[in-house]
């Protein structure tokens, strides 16, 4: 057997380190893009809320404008007429 000293690392130690890290600065790369997607979904979110509450306060405001409030019918029951 070959005989190393203990402070020197194995060549198979060293890859494994090297996998360690490249595999960690993956993940970080990959954490930050996450996070800058789901920044912008929520910033979606919100613009798309704010549009629909925006459409939704001017049907409001036409709705008043045309009068009262139209009331919607409840559907026909569904008894039967032959009595």
């Amino acid at each position: 057997m070959a005989s190393r000293k203990p402070s020197e690392p194995s060549p198979e130690s060293i890859a494994r380190a090297n996998r360690q890290r490249i595999a960690a600065e993956e993940g970080k790369q990959a954490m930050a893009v996450i996070a800058r997607q789901s920044i912008s979904v929520r910033e979606n979110m919100v613009r798309l809320r704010a549009l629909r509450q925006a459409e939704e306060t001017r049907n409001q405001q036409a709705q008043l404008a045309d009068g009262a409030p139209r009331i919607k019918k409840k559907p026909a029951s569904k008894k039967s007429a032959s009595t």
